[in-house]
């Protein structure tokens, strides 16, 4: 990547944008060129190759079967991992973020193979289903403000010892599993069960894949205040008394 130049990849808009994730990639990108980046956006479909020289990668959600096809074919193509061992960074949404994980449980009740590019196995859960929106403070190595988002899934989502968890709920389910956790990352994979879309209630998320695939500590400021309401009204909307 040059300096003022970007790429931006949309793995499977076919089968993992359900739920309104793809704003994610909206988002990075229209910061990215409020700031002077020329910004090459691909969308990559699910019968064609994931390209392997994309700087950040983005994951949306989606229902249980195209999620098992995702998983099935991302793992053929291996496109992403490549990408991921040459430094790119990537970004998933729920079911994006069940398949970068080593294994979750399929539309046929089975134990499905993922890419293991983020320590963590999902399994289902079996009370009531995560629907709601949720409130976290995210990683403070992170430097990120609250987050807030909306969550929609059955899967209980555990983390293993090299994955850090990507916030800790103040409102809502998260991963599921008891412990406050929501989400997880390493050094360039995160992953999350927000939805929203996420990056349009908490743009400084798209900031910090920025930031990463950029390798700055900082990028030039620009016009918030559209976001900022945005947030404020989100937040508002869920602490307020039912």
């Amino acid at each position: 990547m040059s300096d003022n130049s970007l790429r931006l990849v949309w793995v499977y808009p076919d089968l993992l944008s359900t739920y309104g994730d793809q704003g994610n990639a909206l988002v990075v990108e229209r910061r990215a060129r409020q700031r002077g980046l020329d910004v090459q956006r691909v969308d990559v479909r699910s019968d064609q190759p994931i390209p392997t020289s994309g700087d950040i990668y983005l994951i949306g959600g989606g229902e249980d079967r195209p999620q098992r096809l995702a998983a099935e074919r991302l793992l053929r193509d291996g496109g992403l991992e490549r990408a991921v061992s040459n430094g790119a960074i990537v970004f998933s949404v729920c079911a994006g973020y069940q398949i970068l994980g080593k294994e979750f449980v399929n539309d046929q009740g089975q134990r499905q193979e993922g890419l293991g590019l983020l320590d963590v196995v999902t399994v289902r859960g079996e009370g009531e289903r995560c629907v709601g929106d949720v409130l976290a403070d995210i990683d403070p190595r992170l430097g990120l403000p609250q987050l807030t988002g909306f969550e929609n899934h059955q899967g209980v989502t555990h983390l293993g010892p090299t994955a850090k968890p990507f916030a800790r709920v103040t409102m809502g389910r998260g991963n599921g599993t008891g412990d406050g956790t929501e989400g997880a990352y390493n050094d360039t994979v995160f992953g999350t069960y927000m939805h929203g879309p996420v990056m349009a209630r908490n743009p400084q998320i798209a900031d910090l894949l920025l930031k990463l695939a950029l390798d700055v500590n900082a990028l030039p400021a620009i016009d918030d205040r559209w976001y900022e309401a945005l947030r404020a009204e989100r937040i508002a909307a869920a602490t307020q008394p039912a």
